[in-house]
């Protein structure tokens, strides 16, 4: 299989480590391993003890026990696999679980990987396009006429990447229903679920609701600890545990067993490390807010609610063009839309990190001095 490049990774590549300012990183503030281990106390001998032999292959019993117990209601510690990331186990499923001249539905904008390893396999994917002018919302009356013979299954991620839309719990409800339906598997990226503005509105866990969903989690968004390179599946799916524990043979085998004690810590400090996330969140978009209202000839600003990056169009320019020259001429990084397969007047704007107080006088700047040489 020929692998399509992924546009945003090699993008990031040749800038992520170079640019003076990151202004577009989806995952938010991150921490040292000691900030990590002070929220238990003995745990930093707990990780000097740790032993450097293979884990088991589904992930460390401890892992998965909390994460059913502090993530899901419905789903148990045996029906959670844990991957290297969310890369892996994407890849995994969509490897696992298709065939050649199979049919996907999949959410968009999204994430490069819900849709390009599908069709590099030999799947045909048709998008279901989330309405930028409603506010990206989806149309759930929409995917009668997606659907097909073939259609094997829908793919779905809220809080979304890169908008930040929410549905309500009405039209998540629904969509569960249509997957029910017609028999299909719900791929649900749920990886910023828990940084949502107002807890209230957080969807449960597709896992929990529908026997052939499959939920998709992470440390990277929800925790800040994309370092420590863990990520997993839970479904109640025999079939996909079955099939992707197979694949998954074939990929890391095993995961880190320093990443995963580290990763049975944060787990049981859910509630903190997310709070500390929206802590900074809810502040940044406040910022946010009265920039794009300062620049509201150049810019429409949709406000998210949830996660960590933002989908802001320009009005009459080039992303690419536009984000090209402001790293350019100010190391401040924004992703264009391009990146992503939607266009070119779109960019993704991140606002989980501490600093975006002391970018956004730069980025500023730069905007005042473009009208003034216009």
């Amino acid at each position: 299989m020929t692998l399509t490049p992924f546009k945003l990774e090699r993008y990031f590549a040749q800038h992520e480590f170079t640019a003076q300012y990151l202004l577009c990183s989806s995952d938010p503030e991150s921490m040292s391993v000691s900030e990590l281990l002070a929220y238990e106390p003995g745990s930093s001998e707990g990780l000097v003890q740790t032993w450097l032999g293979y884990t088991e292959y589904p992930g460390a019993p401890a892992l998965r026990n909390e994460l059913a117990k502090q993530l899901y209601t419905a789903t148990h510690a045996d029906q959670i696999i844990v991957h290297t990331g969310a890369q892996e186990a994407i890849y995994s499923f969509m490897n696992a679980m298709f065939a050649p001249g199979d049919h996907v539905i999949v959410h968009m904008p999204g994430y490069q990987s819900h849709y390009s390893i599908a069709q590099d396999r030999g799947l045909a994917v048709t998008r279901w396009m989330a309405r930028e002018s409603s506010g990206w919302s989806l149309d759930v009356d929409e995917l009668a006429n997606l659907i097909r013979p073939e259609t094997k299954a829908l793919v779905v991620c809220f809080p979304h990447n890169p908008t930040g839309y929410l549905p309500s719990a009405d039209e998540f409800n629904a969509i569960v229903e249509f997957a029910r339906r017609n028999g299909l598997l719900l791929f649900s990226d749920e990886v910023y679920r828990g940084l949502e503005l107002d807890p209230a509105h957080r969807l449960p866990a597709a896992c929990d609701v529908y026997e052939r969903a499959v939920s998709l989690g992470a440390l990277a968004k929800s925790h800040g600890l994309a370092g420590l390179r863990i990520g997993w599946i839970a479904t109640r799916d025999r079939e996909v545990l079955q099939r992707m524990s197979v694949f998954k043979d074939y990929l890391t085998i095993s995961n880190s067993a320093p990443s995963e004690y580290l990763a049975t810590i944060a787990i049981r400090h859910t509630d903190a490390l997310t709070r500390r996330a929206t802590d900074i969140t809810r502040a940044n978009l406040q910022l946010l807010d009265a920039f794009f209202a300062r620049h509201d000839g150049t810019f429409e600003w949709r406000r998210p609610s949830a996660g960590t990056i933002a989908f802001p169009r320009l009005k009459n320019l080039s992303a690419y063009t536009f984000c090209e020259r402001l790293i350019g001429q100010t190391g401040v990084l924004l992703l264009p839309s391009t990146l992503l397969d939607y266009g070119d007047a779109n960019f993704r704007i991140g606002f989980g990190r501490k600093n975006m107080s002391q970018i956004l006088p730069i980025f500023e700047d730069y905007l005042v001095n473009l009208r003034g040489n216009r």
